[in-house]
Parts: C-alpha cells; structure tokens; sequence
C-alpha cells in the first residue's frame, strides 16, 4: 500500500506561500487504482513526486509497503556519458534484478539498433523518451504513478509496442494518476479524488468527484 498521514507540503513562491498539502491523509491499496483531478498549478508533480519519494513533506509520514514506480517518463538515474545497455544493467542490479533480462527487454522496445551501445547523452529527444519509458516497463511494479497522462513520443511504432505492454501490466498493477482533465483517469481509475487548496476530497465513484470536479472548476 501507499499511505499519507497528515501530510503537509508548501513552498515560498518569493511572494506568497504556496500550500500543496494541508494535513492530508489517504491511502491507495493494492487493486484499487485511483485518479487525482487537480487544476493546473496546484501541484500535481509534486504530489507524484512525493509518493515515490523524489520530493520529502514539510510534515507528516509517507508510507511505502509495495513497490512504487518513479513518475512515467521521469529521466532521474539515466547517466548521460554512458549507453542505454549500461545504463539498464545498472539499474537491474539497483532493483534486484536480472541485468540480462532488462538490457535485452529496452533494447528490444526501444529499437534504436547501434545506439543503444552509444551513451545516452548523443540520443535525440525522442530516443531518449522511448529509453527511459522502456526502462520503467522493464521494472515492475505494485503501483505505477503517471504524472497528467501517458508519455508519448513520435515514433508510432514504439508507442504501439509500449502501449500493449502498460496495458497488458495494468492488469495486475495499480495505477496513481494526478490529471486536470477527468477523461484521463476515466480509463484507468475507478476511485476518484479531487485536489484543492491543498485538501484531498475523496469520493465514492468517478462520476461523483468529475460532477464536483465540473460544477466547481
């Protein structure tokens, strides 16, 4: 499970303190997906930030009893000067597992063929994307935290091959969305809570939290 405890996170804007959290507390259980609406600036990728453990709270406690994802398409510990395949043998051994096993699966989903030998830092945007976010499907999760809505790159292709997989792991998987927009979580969430003025508002279905989430945006 992931909990909050009367979690409290602000940050001084240079004129006024911006309030993320007020003593929030909530939980996300195994199986049980939920969706965040939250309006633009109120904090969303902080919010995501926090529950994998990026970001610290001013005050309260953040419990981790599963394996949480870092953020979908979060470049965090991809070193630049070295390849995608020492890269992902790294990262299998951070995670406990198989570096074989994580090398051959980015390297097969990404597709980038002789780049994948080459540091990261030569990668074009676009290559880039397609490594980290193969890199996230090659570790798997209890929960995985997906920051607005799913990462997209230009390459069709990839998107097809890593939209299965996501897809195909979300069966068994529990998924966190933070999004302004209620047809994002629709596809995924069953349980629905709104963010505003750094008070979390649960409700009991999705209808119910995008009627309140229309009726006060």
């Amino acid at each position: 499970m992931l909990e909050f405890e009367n979690v409290s996170k602000s940050f001084w804007t240079g004129t006024r303190r911006k309030v993320i959290l007020d003593r929030a507390s909530f939980r996300v259980e195994p199986g049980n997906s939920l969706g965040i609406l939250a309006p633009n600036g109120t904090g969303k990728t902080t919010l995501i930030n926090m529950m994998c453990g990026l970001e610290k709270p001013d005050e309260g406690a953040i419990r981790r009893g599963c394996r949480i994802s870092f953020p979908l398409g979060f470049m965090g510990g991809v070193v630049a000067k070295h390849s995608a395949n020492e890269n992902a043998r790294y990262i299998a051994r951070i995670y406990g597992l198989d570096p074989d096993y994580v090398s051959a699966f980015t390297r097969w989903l990404t597709d980038i063929d002789e780049y994948f030998d080459r540091p990261v830092g030569t990668y074009s945007a676009g290559m880039r994307q397609r490594f980290t976010f193969s890199l996230l499907l090659a570790l798997e999760f209890d929960i995985y935290l997906i920051d607005e809505g799913m990462p997209r790159t230009t390459d069709v292709e990839f998107n097809r091959k890593a939209g299965a997989v996501l897809y195909d792991r979300l069966k068994t998987a529990t998924v966190v969305i933070v999004s302004h927009q209620p047809a994002t979580i629709e596809k995924f969430c069953r349980s629905a809570a709104i963010l505003r003025d750094g008070r979390l508002y649960h409700f009991e279905s999705l209808a119910e939290a995008t009627q309140y989430h229309d009726h006060t945006a």
